[in-house]
């Protein structure tokens, strides 16, 4: 099969795509065919070597963590899946982006029949850190609530999740995005120096009780210091040491993940209730050129690679 493969740490030329051999599941685990499956930023920064210190890379190494396909083959005492299930899951163990890839059975959930391969290849880390995301600081009715780098791959599904909750959400983003931003409910924000007047006018005079931060920079001092938000109820998925320098929250996809929830979003995401953004789709291939898109920023949800 073919599989990505990097022997060390470095840029996009450590990527490659290998011949390797179709791997057995164990017990509790199945085999899938893969048929999409997402990118996430925290990848380009595990293969860089920016993250050595929190998740050290074992070479050679796989990528990827979500994944959408149809059972294969089954481990020792498996119950929950059949081979030709479709499915959503995620893995732990960088291996998603592949032909095929075994996971715990129980990390997945069933694929429902009208959702598109890539919409659901898309969801798991993206959406269990959007959901933890919200969470964690406990988003409810009348809360107003800002979001930076709301038309990405997680600030997409945190923004309507928070909308769901009830809250008025300001959502920081281009102005490419900001028509789409208002078009779920949304009141858009530009980014930049600045950045904290221009929320305060679309609060309109309402307080700011929560901050969700998916960007990263110094908008955790923003939210703790213009805008008054108690360092409870700011998280951020980014700034890994504002946890204990300010108190903040860093709550993020390893918190939010569980079949439960894969479901649930899956379920919102078919019954057209929960838009789960498609940036662009790239072979497997082009997975070097995959990433490299992903490094430009400035994108609208997520990228996806097709086996």
């Amino acid at each position: 099969m073919k599989a990505v493969r990097f022997d060390d740490y470095g840029a996009l030329d450590v990527l490659e795509v290998r011949e390797v051999p179709v791997p057995e599941p164990g017990p509790g685990q199945v085999l899938v065919q893969v048929r999409a499956a997402g990118i996430n930023p925290g990848e380009a920064k595990i293969r860089e070597g920016a993250l050595r210190e929190r998740w050290p890379a074992t070479f050679p190494s796989g990528q990827g963590s979500d994944f959408a396909g149809v059972v294969e083959k089954l481990g020792p005492g498996v119950t929950t899946a059949e081979p030709g299930d479709r499915v959503i899951g995620w893995v732990d163990t960088r291996s998603s982006h592949a032909e095929y890839v075994v996971a715990e059975a129980a990390n997945l959930a069933r694929k429902p029949s009208g959702l598109p391969w890539e919409i659901a290849g898309a969801i798991p880390v993206a959406g269990f850190t959007a959901w933890a995301m919200v969470r964690a600081v406990g988003v409810r009715p009348g809360d107003t609530v800002v979001v930076t780098g709301a038309a990405g791959g997680v600030g997409a599904i945190a923004v309507q999740l928070a909308r769901r909750n009830g809250a008025t959400v300001i959502g920081l983003a281009g102005p490419s995005n900001h028509d789409w931003l208002r078009r779920h409910g949304v009141l858009p924000a530009a980014y930049g120096e600045g950045a904290a007047e221009r929320i305060r006018a679309a609060a309109q005079g309402a307080r700011i009780d929560a901050f969700l931060d998916t960007y990263g920079g110094d908008y955790v001092e923003l939210a703790l210091g213009d805008l008054k938000v108690s360092p409870e109820r700011v998280d951020t998925i980014v700034r890994f040491d504002a946890a204990a320098k300010y108190g903040v929250k860093v709550e993020g996809n390893a918190a939010g993940a569980s079949a439960a929830t894969l479901a649930e979003l899956a379920g919102l995401a078919a019954a057209k209730e929960l838009e789960i953004p498609l940036a662009q789709t790239f072979p497997l291939e082009e997975v070097r050129v995959a990433y490299a898109q992903l490094a430009k920023g400035h994108l609208r949800g997520k990228i996806v690679l097709i086996p």
